[in-house]
């Protein structure tokens, strides 16, 4: 059985129907979903509660300790990481068990935007490949719930590229499959920041993250370069 996790922070416009898909198109395979709200200040604990999501709030703000703490609640034996403004394919919950079945301890979408710009289009293009720079948390996650434990979650001192970082460390403990199918996700961030920039600044992101630039640093850069209200 699958336990559907989902992170939020003000999703209250989107949230009801990300897990009305999930319940929907999960089926008796799914046996719930957690929201694991970082003390939201809109209405996104009672959007997801009117959807039938299992909402707990997060002793400490930030995906990666959100997420750990939505496993911690989590009955099922494999854990299903998604974002809020994510949409699942139809067919995604029998998509991981067939996964899990063939010997995967985890896995991930391709990626799609719900945006038809035909730069967002090439990027999202890359995410077939097995390369750590082309993996978003926006793909999902799916993960067995021991190899999880063992990997003792996501590492709270993340705040960028918490999704990045486990998938390198669970790597070493079993097979990861890059699904064939596309999650569709919003390209909300683009479209307010302009696309190229967003991209640049992943980019450049991703170039500190790999030499070692500390998480608080990190977060500066992206707090001045791209206008949001997560981070």
């Amino acid at each position: 059985m699958i336990s559907v996790i989902i992170p939020t922070y003000n999703e209250g416009s989107v949230i009801r129907d990300t897990v009305s898909r999930v319940i929907s198109l999960g089926g008796r395979l799914v046996c719930e979903v957690i929201v694991s709200d970082g003390a939201s200040s809109d209405n996104t604990i009672a959007e997801a509660k009117a959807a039938g999501a299992k909402v707990i709030v997060s002793k400490s703000k930030g995906r990666a300790a959100q997420m750990n703490d939505g496993a911690a609640e989590a009955k099922g034996s494999i854990l299903y990481f998604l974002h809020a403004d994510s949409l699942t394919p139809p067919g995604f919950a029998n998509d991981i068990i067939d996964s899990t079945g063939r010997g995967n301890v985890a896995g991930c979408y391709r990626l799609s935007f719900d945006d038809d710009h035909w730069f967002l289009k090439t990027q999202a293009w890359f995410t077939r490949f097995d390369v750590a720079a082309f993996r978003y948390g926006d793909q999902s996650l799916f993960v067995m719930k021991d190899v999880f434990a063992h990997c003792k979650g996501f590492d709270r001192s993340h705040v960028i590229f918490e999704d990045n970082e486990i998938i390198n460390r669970i790597k070493r403990l079993g097979s990861f499959e890059i699904l064939s199918r596309h999650i569709v996700t919003s390209a909300r961030k683009y479209r307010s920041n302009g696309v190229f920039k967003t991209q640049l600044v992943y980019y450049f992101l991703y170039f500190l993250y790999i030499a070692n630039v500390s998480q608080g640093r990190l977060v500066k850069v992206f707090r001045a370069c791209l206008q949001q209200d997560k981070i």
